[in-house]
């Protein structure tokens, strides 16, 4: 399966009135690079994480959102500091006889103090934590991987196709080549007939101008070596697997043979099919850049 590494999942699990979300976007990158956003009581979960996430993505950016919502009414709970409150009361009172002012102070004025009461999150098992939050992380991975599948399998449609279109051409390059010496023969014939006038020719020297010229315009090698890279690439994008780097150097020895033909040519309709070529293999290669 041919993948591509653009890609969305999201997926959302309530358990014992905890609910996870979790979301991946994922984008190009020549590496496997992951940015983890999340609460941060889930930090000792982040190696975990990245392990699940390469179960599933081998290479890619990838941007992974976790967002968790406790419903349950002991998930905080008031914390009253005590000491700190007679620690205020002390300077409260420390003040009063300093300045020589009124100590007005009151409870609720106390309780308003920075800290002297605050919401205190309980203890939660790390086990059970995680334990609720793998299935919306498998969840959103398995969305993202389908999301790529679906992707991959329509960009190796349409480099299959120009594939198909790159082995067309070729065969006509290899077509056209002896059409092109058996014109380049008879003109010779005609220039030396128009020179010598009713001179006898002398058929060796027209058939080794002939030769000369042939092994100039020879792209024997570099249409055999195309076809292979056309019949190599795919190949690979029929097995599938994560081939995005090889068919990226495939594609730079396409581009290399097809600028071969093109510098070779000495013919217009040559000419012509060998910058098909090219746009064809640049094509490739731009879709190439989203394969996994």
């Amino acid at each position: 399966m041919i993948k591509s590494m653009t890609g969305f999942g999201r997926c959302e699990h309530l358990q014992s009135n905890k609910k996870f979300t979790v979301e991946i976007k994922a984008v190009n990158h020549r590496y496997f690079d992951v940015n983890i956003k999340m609460p941060k009581k889930f930090s000792p979960f982040e190696s975990a994480i990245r392990n699940e996430l390469k179960a599933y993505v081998q290479r890619g950016k990838i941007d992974l959102y976790v967002t968790y919502e406790d419903y349950a009414e002991q998930a905080v709970a008031l914390h009253y500091n005590e000491d700190l409150a007679k620690e205020y009361l002390r300077y409260f009172r420390q003040m009063s006889e300093c300045l020589e002012i009124r100590d007005d102070i009151t409870v609720s004025a106390l309780g308003r103090c920075p800290e002297v009461f605050s919401m205190e999150e309980q203890d939660v098992d790390e086990e059970e934590l995680w334990s609720m939050l793998l299935p919306a992380l498998q969840g959103a991975c398995e969305q993202l991987s389908n999301s790529r599948e679906r992707e991959g399998e329509s960009l190796k449609t349409d480099i299959l196709d120009k594939l198909a279109r790159m082995d067309e051409n070729v065969s006509l390059i290899e077509e056209r080549y002896p059409q092109i010496v058996a014109e380049y023969r008879a003109k010779l014939e005609d220039k030396v007939k128009e020179l010598l006038a009713d001179t006898q020719i002398e058929e060796s020297r027209i058939a080794s101008g002939v030769v000369i010229y042939a092994d100039k315009i020879c792209t024997d090698e570099e249409t055999v070596r195309l076809r292979s890279h056309i019949h190599t690439m795919q190949g690979e994008l029929l097995n599938g697997g994560a081939v995005g780097r090889k068919l990226d150097f495939i594609a730079q020895e396409m581009n290399r043979e097809a600028n071969t033909i093109l510098s070779k040519a000495n013919d217009l309709a040559t000419s012509n099919i060998a910058i098909d070529l090219k746009t064809d293999i640049e094509k490739v290669r731009e879709q190439i850049q989203n394969i996994e």
